[in-house]
């Protein structure tokens, strides 16, 4: 057998191999030296090793012993991409080993974070959304998370964040919409260090400033002992139950999320709901459309500003992130394409899901905004039946019906 080790090791050390079980490094060592793997090839097979691990698969399931090199790295890819891109199957929940070790700080910033939405972007229709870091980091567990490739497990409070708040001067002339849970979640922390008093405050000071707290928490009780201004939005992100059990690990059930919601509109808060991320799985259909059922049940379109889709959407260092730590998960289980520099479902999937929950909704569409949160423009006039010419028209349009519910 020939010795592969130079090629071996430099594929170890720019992939997730160390997230392995033992016996899995051993396997793809034996099968590198027999096979004689390239480097490109050697990297392949750990990614789609780890895939398989968070998926409970055993890399040997999949493997077949060919006549040569070509013949079994193409199969055992063959075999992979077929789980891969099938509608993935939740058996049963699977929690992390345990919660997150969490660090918190005090910081001392000249400056809030207050400015455009990180992930906006010219290449997709956007809201061209405000964010203002109130906290940054999270508790909860997500496995497709964005921010916890910025934050780890440091959770940072801006100190005397009240007084850095009052120094952000609004122009009294334009509509502004602002959010809160783009570095954190909205509510997760209730009113820790003051930061929703201050920002309740900050909302009546500034009539003209939507101020949107995004929150997968039933945390709410702060809220409803408050006196809230109109111009305060709260929205829940929502998942089926079975999602929420594997994927978001730590949050509220869905269960809480919308009672929760409820309480607020029963105290005359305006609420929204976001479907962000939507996500591929066996019976995905049915499952959306009992929590639209549900909500249509709950809820009067008066109450309700908005209703947003979107899907997973990963960057390179998120998906990075997500195999070094190789927790049981099944996110990875999806056909992954490349739009627009990061990687999502195909535009058929995302097409087919959102004209799916959209049509569950048909009672809300007169009186409620709905958008696409991130997506490309072309999807919009399939799903909806028409489209915003630019980023403009959609911020304009989506402020107007967010402040008519405000004001009436």
């Amino acid at each position: 057998m020939r010795d592969n080790t130079p090629q071996f090791d430099k594929a170890c050390e720019q992939s997730p191999f160390l997230s392995l079980h033992v016996k899995t490094r051993e396997f793809i060592k034996q099968k590198s030296d027999f096979y004689f793997f390239s480097f490109s090839q050697i990297r392949q097979l750990i990614t789609a090793a780890v895939d398989l691990q968070m998926w409970n698969l055993d890399i040997k399931t999949l493997w077949q012993d060919k006549a040569n090199n070509k013949e079994s790295f193409k199969s055992f890819l063959e075999n992979y991409e077929q789980i891969k891109n099938a509608p993935k199957e939740y058996l049963f929940a699977k929690t992390p080993k345990q919660n997150k070790k969490l660090e918190f700080l005090s910081v001392d910033k000249d400056i809030l974070g207050f400015g455009r939405c990180p992930v906006a972007s010219s290449k997709t229709r956007c809201c061209n959304l405000l964010t203002l870091d109130v906290i940054e980091g999270c508790a909860y567990g997500c496995s497709y998370c964005s921010i916890q490739t910025f934050y780890d497990s440091k959770i940072s409070l801006n100190k005397n964040f009240a007084s850095k708040l009052l120094r952000i001067k609004l122009d009294p002339n334009k509509i502004y919409h602002i959010g809160t849970g783009q570095s954190s979640d909205s509510l997760m922390l209730g009113d820790k260090e003051g930061v929703l008093e201050a920002l309740i405050e900050f909302a009546r000071k500034n009539p003209n400033a939507i101020l949107e707290f995004k929150s997968k928490s039933d945390n709410v009780s702060y809220l409803l002992k408050a006196d809230l201004p109109s111009n305060i939005i709260c929205t829940f992100s929502l998942n089926p139950q079975i999602v929420i059990d594997n994927e978001e690990h730590f949050t509220a059930p869905l269960k809480k999320r919308i009672q929760s919601a409820k309480r607020l509109s029963e105290n005359g808060v305006l609420v929204g709901f976001h479907f962000h991320p939507m996500i591929y799985f066996k019976n995905w259909k049915e499952e959306y459309e009992q929590i639209a059922t549900e909500l249509l049940k709950t809820f009067e379109a008066k109450s309700v500003a908005l209703i947003s889709m979107g899907v997973l959407t990963f960057t390179k260092p998120v998906l990075k992130q997500i195999r070094a730590k190789a927790d049981n998960s099944r996110i990875l289980q999806m056909p992954l394409v490349d739009t627009n520099g990061k990687f999502s479902y195909p535009t058929h999937i995302k097409e087919e899901m959102f004209g799916a929950l959209y049509k569950a909704f048909e009672a809300w569409h007169k009186d409620v905004f709905f958008y696409l949160c991130m997506e490309d423009e072309s999807l919009w006039k399939n799903v909806f039946g028409f489209e915003y010419k630019s980023n403009e028209i959609f911020e304009e349009d989506m402020k107007k019906a967010y402040m008519y519910k405000i004001q009436n």
